[in-house]
């Protein structure tokens, strides 16, 4: 079927001149700089339309990557629309889902089973639990989330435990439960998401002619959201790009908020210079937001020294002012919050279509009380999601079960759920038995004798015959057949709440015929078609998508509410109307980012992102005291309000008007050299030789830096800021104030 060239050239008159330019590169390296609401997702895939209607390459050699299914599903949809194609053979995925097309088709050569099975969270932190009782390793000094923390960031690092140095005990045992971990899940056949990407790594590295292969096979490498990704994803990316490649990178430096994931900004520096980029193309018109909002995102973000730099601009107009409000406690700021969105409302906007924010999950309950009491709906954003829920789990661990009946962190997931008798006493004989001879939970049962000895045979037999029935049954059959043997169904009709959770499974069976239809119709993650990957059963398929949709904000359906969410929740999403919340030092930016490298630089580019989320209606508001941790604190305003031009915003505040300029030069004073103050012309003349900006003691409230000053000699007094003892005025002829 002839490529639909006059659809492309309608889809290419639509671009503006960078984003043309950025389409119709000549075959090199390119690194495109995608400001926020510029038109990225249309310039990826309008570059792929116009690499293959130009013979420039076929489907099978592009790699895409992006971060999330959703992006990857909208990326082949406009591509289906442009090219009447069969984009089977394309790979577009995430990176964590690519892994997994790559070791499915390669699972001999890594190593693996062939149904190998992939482990979410909280799969991981079961194996992981489960491994250290087994170990006797103490809770208290080994606490299983931080050893699951610990061996997520080394694999993330591209590192295995013996790559480790062991410094101390400490790291020695760590080092020898991550050798156990690994050989634990290799036992079971089992993969968690970093070992994915880790474990194919290592697959393309030592195996030449199979790097060879794919590096030749991909000419285009196209890679979404690139400030987000870490140093092995990179080196990753790499090992596909072979001479006759070129990789053309997408992403915004600005927007790099997740260096708590272990994403590193420097792999786009690092990228220019290894691939020598001769090709920078600044994406800077901006298709969401109106010009105040952009001119205070671009003057907030200017004072970034780490940047590529670009100016976003707009042309649908200035629109409204930022609107700034400063209330007298937290409990005020989100009454003033709910009586904005109530008026939006009855004005006629959708609930949906309002977002607001907060940089920490501790400031939600005094937001979501107030909503409670003005009953206005609203959604947690990134909430339980679908694959996430209790009764899911339990399903998909007996589909999980009937897949691979030795995968021990399913069988003990349903071993005793629905009840079937087995306590606690029977499982760790069957764990002793198991340990014993060498197999999986599952193999041992049959050496188990005494009184669980029937229920264990009970179960052993039905998934032995779960395991037979499923081969010769669709999907959604199979699905619905797992659910009904299960016996969830007739367990939670008996609870009193259990409707919820019975049309929950049944969704579930919905889900899977979802998942085949689409896997017949794009075969995004399972590479169908493509001649490179071995079969994969339809529900080794799906029980892989699952685990990595787990991972994914969903939202829900339902009814139309209010958007509730940290701004890191909020990157990549956009509202008709946007309040952030608890701009003040000490939370936005965080206290703790003062300590670490870079850390108000990520902390600007978090509130840039914040302000960049709304489209025509932004109100940004502080407390002068908040509650938080259990404590009352005194807050300064954020010194990113500092940051934002006075003419692009509208204070709601007046009566606090006199207060401002008071506030700002004593953050100032904190932030910034120590000045003098007018009335003390020198160091000297203050009692003791105190100076604003000094670091000081006291007896009861602690560590302090003066703020300001006033009056002379005896009735001279300091304001200091006391972290979260707040800002208190001390009287220095009594003050046991002492340099720290």
């Amino acid at each position: 079927m002839p490529l639909d060239a006059r659809t492309l050239s309608l889809h290419l008159e639509h671009l503006n001149p960078e984003q043309l330019a950025a389409v119709t590169l000549p075959d090199r390296h390119a690194l495109i700089l995608a400001g926020a609401g510029s038109g990225k997702t249309r310039v990826l895939t309008t570059r792929i339309a116009w690499l293959i209607q130009g013979g420039r390459v076929t489907p099978s050699g592009v790699l895409a990557v992006t971060f999330t299914n959703k992006a990857a599903r909208e990326m082949h949809t406009r591509l289906a629309a442009m090219l009447p194609l069969d984009l089977r053979g394309m790979w577009i995925g995430t990176f964590h889902g690519l892994a997994n097309r790559l070791l499915r088709a390669h699972h001999r050569e890594a190593g693996l089973p062939q149904s190998f099975q992939i482990l979410d969270s909280q799969d991981q932190l079961a194996v992981v639990k489960r491994l250290a009782r087994s170990l006797d390793l103490d809770e208290d000094r080994f606490p299983p989330r931080e050893l699951q923390a610990f061996i997520n960031a080394r694999k993330e690092e591209g590192l295995r435990a013996g790559a480790l140095g062991n410094r101390d005990e400490l790291a020695r045992r760590q080092a020898d439960f991550f050798a156990a971990y690994d050989a634990q899940c290799q036992k079971e056949g089992v993969v968690d998401f970093a070992e994915l990407l880790l474990r194919s790594y290592e697959l393309l590295g030592r195996n030449e002619i199979l790097r060879g292969h794919y590096a030749s096979r991909f000419r285009h490498i196209l890679v979404d959201e690139f400030q987000d990704t870490n140093r092995l994803q990179y080196r990753w990316l790499k090992c596909f790009a072979g001479p006759e490649s070129r990789l053309f990178a997408v992403g915004d430096d600005d927007q790099s908020i997740y260096a708590f994931r272990g994403a590193h900004t420097g792999n786009m520096a690092d990228f220019e210079r290894e691939f020598s980029v001769g090709n920078v193309i600044r994406l800077e018109q901006n298709y969401r937001s109106q010009g105040h909002i952009l001119g205070a995102a671009n003057a907030l973000i200017s004072n970034n020294r780490k940047r590529l730099g670009k100016n976003l601009w707009t042309a649908s107009g200035e629109g409204d002012p930022l609107r700034v409000y400063e209330a007298q406690s937290d409990a005020d700021e989100a009454r003033f919050m709910v009586a904005e969105i109530e008026a939006l409302a009855r004005a006629g906007q959708r609930l949906g279509a309002i977002a607001l924010l907060y940089r920490s999950n501790a400031q939600s309950r005094v937001i979501e009380h107030a909503l409670f009491s003005a009953q206005l709906p609203y959604r947690v954003y990134g909430g339980l999601r679908f694959f996430e829920r209790a009764e899911v789990k339990h399903a998909l661990a007996y589909l999980r079960l009937a897949a691979n009946p030795d995968d021990d962190n399913a069988f003990l997931r349903v071993v005793n759920f629905p009840p079937r008798g087995i306590g606690a006493r029977s499982l760790e004989q069957l764990r002793e038995a198991a340990a014993s001879g060498g197999t999986s939970l599952y193999a041992a049962t049959a050496a188990i004798a005494g009184r669980a000895a029937p229920a264990l045979a009970a179960l052993r037999a039905a998934l032995q015959a779960l395991h037979a029935e499923v081969h010769a049954l669709a999907l959604p059959e199979t699905v619905g057949h797992v659910i009904a043997r299960s016996g969830l169904i007739e367990h939670y009709r008996r609870e009193r709440e259990g409707a919820d959770r019975v049309e929950n499974l049944e969704e579930l069976v919905n889900a899977a015929a979802a998942f085949a239809e689409e896997e017949g119709d794009a075969g995004l993650e399972t590479g169908a078609g493509d001649a490179d990957m071995a079969p994969v059963s339809p529900l080794d398929a799906f029980l892989a998508h699952a685990a990595l949709e787990a991972g994914e904000h969903q939202a829900g359906e339902g009814q139309e509410a209010l958007q509730l969410m940290t701004v890191h929740s909020a990157k990549g999403l956009e509202f008709d109307a946007v309040f952030l919340s608890g701009l003040e030092e000490g939370l936005f930016p965080h206290e703790q980012s003062v300590l670490e490298k870079d850390g108000i630089e990520e902390e600007r580019r978090l509130a840039y992102v914040a302000i960049t989320r709304a489209r025509e209606r932004l109100t940004l508001s502080f407390a002068q005291t908040r509650m938080l941790h259990g404590q009352t604190r005194y807050n300064l305003p954020s010194r990113f309000l500092d940051e934002l031009p006075s003419e692009r915003l509208k204070w709601l505040t007046p009566r606090f008007a006199e207060t401002r300029r008071a506030a700002v030069a004593a953050a100032s004073a904190w932030r910034h050299p120590p000045r003098r103050d007018p009335a003390f012309p020198s160091a000297a003349g203050l009692p003791g030789g105190f100076r604003i900006g000094q670091n000081v003691k006291h007896a009861k409230f602690g560590a302090g830096v003066i703020l300001d000053a006033e009056g002379q000699g005896e009735d001279a007094r300091v304001q200091v800021n006391f972290g979260r003892q707040g800002v208190k005025w001390l009287a220095l002829s009594v003050a046991k104030l002492e340099a720290a």
